[in-house]
């Protein structure tokens, strides 16, 4: 039976390094690395990310250049190899591997990687490396790798060191994007054995120092020397082994940059943190004891197939990684990758639409930092609407360093190989999902000092530059949004038109007479006093809650001839494509606009969508908010035909994105449970199974990760958060025995346990005021320290 603790590999696969290096990457939030080997030759890609790091580089690109900003990879700490008798370092392609086992234990945060071989020389040994990035120390990694020779004996040299000649090459697509983003400016030895790289990035000329030490244990030794080779470095030893013996290199590393806290000069606190650490089994015990504290505050449990429970823990331990209650001192976003490699490279997106509530659940502090990264990127986010001709907050589909958009023009389709025009930045839809989520924080939280602050301003400046893109068109007697991307993506344009860009995407205007309606009643509930700061600070005209209120209530929204909601205006004049005859030709069509692109046709011809587009307002508003907007808009659509709209639109869906599985299993829950369960374990085996064919090895789909754990959370188990009361409605499948999970509320910390035919809410002892859970539309109190016991 599986271990739902633990991820592992039992053979060798060169093809598969790359997908096993990003889902066992380790991190803390600060810092990651994934899980590649330290020698050479297993065709892996070495990478280590610091959260927040970027660099701008430019490069030509078919005939033009450009300047694209990435999360930097920074020096590499992993090298490490070994010779015996004067021969060859160790190479992992030029060995006969007789036995293997790779094993990421998710509780503890340790990688372990264990191999049995014979060399072109008959001499067989036995590598096994152990791995951490400290959670107790964010600044820290450690390593331990020990050599046991079985039946030979001879000289060893050993080496293990710091690269700093690395490049940000992890992903096929961009490769003719400059790469080269540190340069070095020191690589150096101190008189107690601690090598120090000293780099700076190319153009946000962040310094970034890494510091290592070594120690070996099993054998006499006596003296490390450095060496020097090109922008690495190394400590190198030479010793004996004998048959039967085994010798251990544990090994230390810290970084720092000119950016954090509380140090006087980053070379100078890498070193001494170095020197302080300890090797791997000195940091292993409050390593492990932090990780068992973040596991004990966000427990999620339950039965049936282990495979199921082991995959929410794996998406919660990459979840956790990169936004760690660490994050929460950092001035950083959710980058759609994570912190395990390069694509996107290492954008922030609208992932954190799927990402907030989880964290607002478990790590509401983490979830504020994440909501202060773009309140921090206000500025540019005002700038890009005013530069567009509105007024407000247009925030960038793609974002990085400082809040600019960071969307290319232009992008490979590696099918065809030809460069096609990319229009993403037209994905204004950004913004709602900020202002959604500034909302559900306050709804989960109470954090009325963020509320009133920060997050009003966000809220308004993004109703007011919405309100600003809408405009009144007299021949519908309705205000239309034209010329934006939907969350559907394959849509940029309608054929043969020279135009970018929809017109009235329904996702799109439904959502901003959401936020326009929060906008208003926010500015009705702030207390005087911060409401006029709020107005002078922004200039906010007295007339422009009113425009808001005409907007929200006239906003078009297109419909179909069957009467359900077109997905954008003019949708229905599009083709129809033959779904089946595509699957026969091509099996996997997700990236169905990749395969028409290579054809010499359009998607933009065709009623295809990439992912959920009209149905995300079903993940995100409940069916009576939904039917309370639709009706304030006077649309038509009927509440009771949601079956018939979510068939019309699974049917024409090529699940192009891992977010696709993940909207469809929700609002499929309610009605189709176990149409939704299938939905469920594409999401859960998203990663794991790299069911798009390559693109987990350049990352992790963060978003699809911390939206499975949000889909068992607020869907299946039935927990939605409303301004007066925790409302839990479970729809638990009883074939998966007993739930239990953690959640935060209202200043609570409550265990919640389903199963079948109870429901048990527990609150922590605290001085709370206590809260309402609302169940079958009754309310009841839970005070802290009390337990409340429903009957299903």
């Amino acid at each position: 039976m599986a271990d739902p603790w633990r991820l592992s590999y039992d053979r060798f696969r060169p093809d598969e390094e790359r997908l096993r290096e990003a889902l066992c990457t380790l991190g803390n939030g600060y810092l990651a690395t994934r899980g590649a080997a330290p020698e050479p030759g297993s065709g892996g890609y070495r990478g280590s990310y610091l959260a927040g790091c970027y660099d701008r580089l430019t490069s030509t690109v078919a005939g033009s250049r450009t300047a694209d900003e990435s999360m930097v990879n920074v020096t590499d700490w992993l090298p490490w190899s070994y010779s015996v008798d004067g021969g060859g370092w160790f190479d992992l392609s030029e060995v006969t591997i007789l036995s293997y086992r790779q094993e990421l234990d998710l509780r503890c945060g340790v990688l372990t990687r264990q191999l049995r071989y014979r060399d072109t020389a008959g001499r067989t040994s036995t590598v096994v490396q152990r791995r951490l990035v400290d959670m107790a120390d964010p600044h820290r990694a450690a390593s331990s790798v020990t050599l046991h020779a079985e039946d030979w004996s001879g000289a060893v040299r050993l080496r293990s060191g710091l690269d700093a000649s690395v490049t940000n090459s992890g992903v096929d697509r961009y490769a003719e994007l400059a790469g080269r983003h540190l340069r070095v400016l020191s690589l150096a030895a101190d008189e107690d054995g601690v090598l120090v790289a000293d780099t700076a990035t190319v153009q946000s000329q962040v310094r970034v120092v890494t510091a290592a030490t070594h120690e070996l244990l099993g054998a006499p030794v006596d003296r490390w020397r450095a060496v020097r080779d090109g922008d690495r470095i190394w400590w190198q030893v030479d010793t004996d082994l004998a048959a039967g013996g085994e010798l251990t290199v544990d090994k230390t590393v810290t970084y720092f940059t000119s950016r954090d806290r509380a140090i006087c000069e980053p070379r100078e606190a890498a070193t001494g943190a170095a020197r302080r650490a300890g090797g791997f089994d000195a940091m292993l015990p409050g390593h492990v004891l932090a990780w068992r504290q973040l596991w004990d505050g966000i427990r999620t449990t339950f039965g049936g197939p282990p495979e199921r429970l082991r995959a929410v823990r794996l998406h919660t331990f990459h979840l956790l990684q990169t936004l760690s209650p660490h994050t929460a001192d950092l001035d950083v976003g959710v980058p759609a990758r994570g912190l395990s490699g390069e694509a996107y490279r290492g954008h922030v997106f609208w992932d954190e639409l799927f990402v907030v509530p989880t964290l607002t659940a478990w790590l509401p502090e983490v979830a504020r930092a994440v909501l202060q990264y773009r309140y921090r990127r206000l500025p540019a986010a005002r700038t890009a609407a005013a530069g567009a001709g509105h007024v407000g907050a247009m925030f960038p589909w793609q974002s990085g360093s400082d809040g600019r958009e960071q969307s290319p023009t232009t992008h490979l389709n590696p099918r065809s190989g030809r460069w096609v025009d990319d229009h993403s930045h037209l994905a204004h839809h950004v913004g709602l999902a900020v202002a959604f989520n500034v909302w559900q924080y306050h709804r989960a939280t109470g954090d009325r000092e963020f509320l009133y602050r920060q997050g009003a301003e966000i809220l308004v400046e993004v109703a007011r530059f919405f309100a600003s893109l809408a405009r009144y068109d007299r021949s519908q007697d309705r205000y239309v949004i034209r010329g934006v991307v939907g969350p559907d993506e394959f849509h940029t344009r309608y054929p043969g038109s020279d135009r970018p860009g929809i017109d009235n995407n329904t996702y799109t205007n439904v959502m901003t007479a959401w936020v326009l309606r929060r906008a208003g009643d926010l500015l009705a509930e702030l207390p005087e006093a911060p409401r006029i700061e709020l107005s002078e600070r922004l200039g906010l005209g007295t007339h422009e809650p009113s425009r808001w209120e005409q907007v929200m209530r006239r906003l078009a929204v297109p419909m179909l001839d069957n009467g359900l909601l077109a997905q954008f205006e003019g949708y229905q004049d599009l083709a129809e494509l033959d779904w089946a005859d595509y699957r026969t030709r091509y099996g996997n069509i997700q990236r169905l606009d990749r395969i028409l692109e290579a054809e010499g046709r359009d998607v933009n011809c065709y009623r295809a969508s990439k992912q959920a587009d009209v149905l995300m307002l079903l993940h995100l508003l409940p069916a009576g908010e939904f039917a309370e907007v639709l009706a304030q808009l006077g649309c038509p659509f009927r509440v009771a035909d949601l079956p018939h709209l979510i068939d019309y639109y699974l049917a024409r869906t090529s699940h192009g994105s891992t977010l696709s599985a993940l909207v469809h299993a929700w609002v499929l829950a309610r009605a189709h449970r176990h149409q939704a369960e299938h939905y469920l374990d594409q999401v859960l085996s998203a990663d794991t199974a790299d069911i798009q064919g390559g693109t987990t090895a350049e990352g992790i789909h963060l978003g699809a990760m911390a939206g499975s754990v949000d889909l068992v959370r607020r869907c299946f188990a039935g927990i939605e958060v409303h301004d007066d009361a925790l409302l839990v409605e479970p729809r638990w499948p009883a074939e998966l025995g007993t739930l239990e999970l953690r959640q935060r509320y209202q200043g609570h910390s409550l265990a919640v346990s389903i199963r079948h035919d109870q429901l048990t809410i527990s609150s922590r002892p605290g001085r709370q005021h206590p809260i309402v859970v609302r169940h079958r539309g009754a309310d009841h109190l839970l005070a802290p320290a009390d337990t409340l016991r429903l009957t299903l």
